[in-house]
């Protein structure tokens, strides 16, 4: 139950701010979110060091141990973080 509250955490994050422009203000916003996003889903990362934007609800994510990440909301309306 508590992963379930995470990712419903996750994807109204990602709701946010998937329609932000890709200003430098949002940018630490952004990979401190994707970096708890990381931690909430149990992958290694450390911290995201770097976050592009693919489209709406859609970022890749570099973490500092050198791991990337397609952070996405799938068609169940989940959060999913994949190797590219």
């Amino acid at each position: 139950m508590n992963h379930l509250v995470g990712a419903w955490a996750c994807a109204a994050w990602l709701a946010a701010f998937s329609g932000a422009s890709s200003q430098a203000a949002d940018d630490a916003t952004v990979r401190k979110d994707l970096t708890s996003v990381m931690a909430l889903l149990g992958l290694p990362c450390g911290q995201v060091v770097s976050a592009t934007r693919m489209s709406d609800n859609d970022h890749i994510a570099t973490c500092s141990d050198g791991n990337r990440y397609r952070v996405f909301i799938n068609a169940a309306g989940r959060v999913v973080a994949q190797k590219p």
